[in-house]
């Protein structure tokens, strides 16, 4: 009599929108958070590619199911986390702390990444283009702004626009100020101050890890008219339907754009998919925006899948491409767990299928 395999278990971890906002927290407090539809369409591609899935939640959720001895062979992780600096980190790090592995970046680069101004400094020792900065901490530090004008600024720890309006670029010491006061007032976090870049913005996706990492194409941010100016912004990004047209490119200026992102990627470590987002400068030159390790993954709304579609890579061949790359770095956690773990023993035959068609 055969024998049937048990499926490999893969958790789901992620902050649901509707969840927080059935909490009393605010659209633009719960803005980088997914909606339900998400959590559907990630699961169900899981599942199609022959995982067992099983939703944990947000931190809290998982928190309590480790304290209860369970345990998965991988955790497909998308939780953005609600507070502080590292709360993208914290997921992760409590993985890491019982040997579960998990998609995408570990704690380190997501901390790093979300703090806009350490992820400047690392690029420029790299030799990435990014514009010239300055961190405003307090207001007093408003009068020590030495940078020309036009600036442009945005909280230095937000993810989805969020922060990003029309008055984000900034012509005036008067503007500096107002700007700088009610961001500080609104987010509770130090300003990024940066040169205005007055050029052309795109997005690059990156597939894989390390030496495996490629560029699978560039998406150009253009603003329709009726959109708000200046910035991919909050409201824009909401509204991205209406508001933005994405426009796949291929030509001397965006490939230069997927060379420095994919230096980046590599140079912070990030792992299995992801964005970079550039603007070009007066110069001509693609400046890096931000690196985004743990992109959005709603199979419409967001730009990963988005480009992903518009270069052929269909949404289920992207989580598995993802969970391909996650099972390459898992291999050697399901030969010997942490000693003592409240956790049953990891399988040593977890079979990563085959998951590129």
């Amino acid at each position: 009599m055969a024998i049937k395999k048990e499926l490999p278990r893969v958790g789901i971890t992620y902050d649901l929108r509707q969840d927080y906002l059935a909490q009393g927290f605010s659209e633009e407090e719960t803005a980088e958070f997914d909606r339900i539809d998400t959590i559907q369409a990630i699961e169900q591609a899981l599942e199609d590619l022959g995982f067992k899935t099983d939703r944990i939640g947000n931190i809290f959720n998982l928190t309590k199911r480790i304290a209860e001895a369970e345990s998965w062979d991988l955790v497909f992780n998308i939780a953005e986390g609600l507070k502080g600096f590292s709360r993208e980190a914290q997921v992760p790090a409590l993985l890491d702390a019982f040997n579960i592995p998990y998609t995408f970046s570990d704690p380190l680069v997501l901390s790093l990444s979300l703090h806009k101004a350490l992820t400047k400094r690392v690029m420029r020792d790299l030799g990435i283009p990014t514009p010239d900065f300055f961190v405003v901490e307090n207001h007093s530090d408003i009068d020590l702004v030495g940078l020309p004008f036009p600036l442009f600024a945005k909280p230095i720890a937000e993810g989805t626009g969020k922060g990003i309006t029309p008055s984000s670029k900034i012509e005036s010491p008067n503007e500096l100020k107002n700007v700088c006061t009610n961001l500080l007032f609104n987010y509770n976090q130090p300003v990024l101050l940066e040169t205005f870049l007055p050029g052309r913005e795109f997005t690059v996706g990156i597939l894989g890890t390390g030496n495996e990492a490629e560029t699978i194409g560039t998406l150009e941010i253009v603003l329709r008219d009726q959109a708000e100016p200046t910035a991919y912004s909050y409201v824009n990004k909401e509204r991205c339907e209406d508001l933005v047209e994405y426009r796949m490119v291929n030509e001397s200026l965006s490939r230069k754009a997927q060379e420095i992102a994919l230096k980046a990627w590599q140079g912070l470590g990030c792992r299995d998919a992801g964005r970079v987002d550039l603007k070009v400068d007066i110069h001509g030159t693609p400046n890096l925006i931000e690196v985004n390790p743990l992109a959005g993954l709603h199979p419409a709304h967001s730009d990963l899948p988005i480009l992903c579609q518009a270069v052929g890579i269909s949404y289920h061949q992207l989580i598995g491409k993802i969970m391909a790359s996650a099972l390459k770095r898992a291999k050697s956690l399901f030969v010997e767990p942490v000693k003592q773990s409240p956790f049953k023993k990891y399988s040593e035959t977890l079979n990563p299928l085959t998951l590129d068609s």
